[in-house]
This record gives structure tokens, sequence and C-alpha cells, in this order.
């Protein structure tokens, strides 16, 4: 009946009926002896060991949930703020590492201002030591290395397979950049090319183009025809069938499309394929915002002295973002330029050139057939390649002679 509370040798007692108590020392019986144990050094070396151990494996332990805490708390901030780049700017490079020299700095003299909304990245095919060396010395430029040394069997006997090591680069890079890295868009860029100070707005307000017209497969900052006898405003933009390269944007969503059935080889040709284009177009400038250097490359400078050397490389100052490129819509753009061409005066005969050049207005010349065409283009001096008509929208062929232009049909 009783309730006892014991706590070291203190004792409480309570009775229950009385409600009287009785508080009592308990002494403690003396422990008994032990004789005295000499430590041994081989005990005391493993207990060390054992506790180092311990210690070594808890800050590794503190250590790793610090970095996990961290990480996870930078994920959080990462996806509460947007994407704030517009595209990232890949420069495509393979053994010239002075055109590349050239190339990077002339890039940089604009990129800097908007390094956060551009990302650059040189992507090297092959193992070129010159050329990685001075991709590395560019510490705000990051290096992709595309290594294939598997040999390459072309489908023609003859063929230069520089054409298919190019397209498998082409094909590495972008996957990279859009698979891996996750790019909404990527500016292909080649490492014999220089830009104009524009280049990086023009770009920033066509992306808008490219976000909401799904009519447009791609902008390009080249113009086949931009030689500076054949170009006048810096404003103008074009939609075109005919894929230009050289310098253009493309967005993850096409790149999903095209990359499982991208060419071995020739994917420029590829590109401008009716069935890889399926009917979208192409913005293009009218003075070009890329300038090609490279008279030796895969190509062996072909056409360089007569065609890429004369392009006119944009110099005015152009604040695309107050443009309005409301114009570059589908139905807008085929409306006016429907319009251009019906007002053109047309000009016929051998003597298009003369009579052109004696009329201070459009003018329309209608040619026939591959031979009449390279006929009236060899007459003016514009690039003679029979694709270009063939390619686009009612084999329409367009250029400016001298301050008026000239439509061939």
């Amino acid at each position: 009946k009783n309730s006892i509370v014991t706590q070291s040798s203190v004792c409480y007692r309570s009775g229950v009926k009385s409600g009287r108590g009785l508080l009592f020392l308990r002494r403690a019986r003396p422990a008994r002896r032990r004789p005295a144990m000499v430590p041994n050094p081989r005990h005391i070396r493993r207990l060390l060991l054992v506790a180092a151990t311990a210690a070594f494996i808890y800050i590794q332990v503190r250590h790793f949930s610090a970095q996990s805490h961290d990480a996870g708390r930078l994920a959080l901030a990462g996806a509460d703020q947007p994407d704030l780049s517009v595209a990232a700017v890949v420069i495509m490079a393979c053994n010239r590492p002075d055109y590349l020299h050239r190339t990077v700095e002339s890039i940089l003299k604009y990129q800097k201002a908007v390094a956060s909304k551009f990302p650059l990245f040189i992507s090297q095919d092959g193992t070129n030591g010159e050329v990685k060396n001075k991709a590395l010395s560019y510490t705000q430029i990051t290096f992709m290395q595309h290594v294939d040394l598997e040999p390459v069997h072309t489908e023609s006997p003859g063929e230069h397979i520089a054409y298919y090591k190019i397209a498998n680069h082409y094909k590495w890079a972008l996957d990279e950049l859009f698979t891996k890295r996750n790019f909404r868009r990527v500016i292909i860029l080649e490492d014999d090319m220089e830009i104009a100070p524009d280049f990086f707005d023009y770009f920033e307000a066509a992306a808008k183009l490219l976000d909401t017209d799904k009519s447009i497969m791609a902008v390009s900052s080249w113009n086949d025809n931009g030689q500076k006898q054949f170009v006048y405003d810096p404003k103008a933009l074009y939609r075109s069938d005919f894929f230009p390269g050289l310098g253009w944007m493309l967005t993850k969503s096409t790149w999903m499309e095209l990359s499982p059935k991208w060419p071995k080889a020739y994917w420029d040709d590829w590109v401008r394929l009716k069935e890889v284009h399926k009917d979208r177009q192409f913005i293009r400038p009218e003075v070009c915002r890329t300038y090609n250097f490279g008279e030796h490359g895969s190509s062996m400078g072909q056409f360089f002295n007569q065609y890429l050397k004369p392009i006119k490389l944009n110099d005015a100052h152009i604040d695309w973002n107050s443009e309005d490129l409301s114009y570059l819509s589908e139905d807008k753009f085929l409306i006016k330029f429907g319009k251009d061409v019906a007002n053109a005066t047309p000009v016929h005969g051998s003597d298009d050139l003369l009579k052109a050049h004696n009329l201070y207005v459009d003018v329309r010349i209608q040619y026939n057939d591959q031979g009449d065409f390279e006929r009236v283009a060899r007459q003016f001096g514009v690039f003679e390649e029979w694709k270009v008509p063939l390619l686009t929208q009612f084999n329409l062929f367009m250029f400016r002679s001298r301050v008026w232009q000239v439509i061939n049909l």
C-alpha cells in the first residue's frame, strides 16, 4: 500500500493512511577494489583508429548534407527565376586557329554587353591542338569538343568527306545544346565569320517572330545577294523559301523535329528540301549581319572573290526593339510583296540590264528556264546558283540594283 521513490541513495517513504513520511539515508556499500590494469598499446592504437574513422565519416556526412541543402536551395531559387537567355551562340570550329581568333574577337566586341542573354560556346570538331588551346584561352566561352575517329564512308566515290564530317559535327553540337543543356534557341556561326554591331539586337527581335509565327522555320543573318551594289535598306527584312544559312537561329522544337532524320552530308541543301521545311519560310535581312571571310575552307574558296568578298556588312545602328516587325507575318507579307511585284515595271528582251538601268523604278524581268535565268544573273552580276530561284515560291528571285529594285520571275 505504500509507494517508494528512490533517487541515488535517498529514499522517501510516505504513509498513505497517516500522511506522515520517513526520510532516511542509506549508505552505499563500498565497491570492491579491482587490481590495476596496465593499458595495452595495441588496444589504444585500435581505439584511436576507430575514433578517427568515426570522426571522418561524421565530417563527410555533415559536408554532404550541407551540399545537398545548398543545391536544393539553389535549385528552388533557379526555379523561381525565368531563363533570361535569348539564345546560345555556338561557333563551329575545326582546324583554323587564326580564323577562330578573328571570329571570336569580332563577337566579343558586341557580346559583352549582352552576355547573359547570349552565352557563347565553341564546338571543335577533331583534335587540332592550336584550335583547342585558342578556344580554352577565352574564359568567358564554354568549350565543347567532338571527337569521332570512325572512318567516313561516302555514298558516292570521289565525294569530299569534309561535308560528312561537318554534318556529323552539327548534329552532335546541336544535340548537346538543345537536349543536354536545354537551350530554347541556338544561333549557329562558323569560325570564318564577323558580325555586325546590331547582330544580337537583330536576333533578339527575331526570336519573338520564331516564338509566335509557326510558319517561320529559322532566322538568318545572311543574304546571298548582299553585295554592296545590291543592297540599300539596313532595316529591310524578308520572308524567303530559300534557306540562306551562314549565321542562323532555330528553336528547340524545330531541332527535335530535324535531329532524328539529320542527313549524313550536305545538311544545308537538305534543309532546303520541301519535304524538310514543309513550306515554312526563313527570315533574312537585305543587308547582311554576318560577313564570311573564309577564303580557305571545305568549299576551297569557291566563288569567294566574286560573291563573298564584296558582301556588305551592316554598319548602321538599328534599334530593333522599337521596330514593328508585324509586316513579316505571313498574310501581311504576301499581300505587300504581291503588290510590289504587280506594280513593278516589266522588262523584256536580251538587253535587260540596259533597260533596267534606264528606269529608276522597280522592274520585273521574267525568265523561262535555267539558261535564261543564268543569262540574266550574269548581266547583273548576281549569284548564278540555279537552286536559289528554283527552291523559292513562284521561282521568284529578288535583288536591288544600285538604289532600285529588280525582281526576276
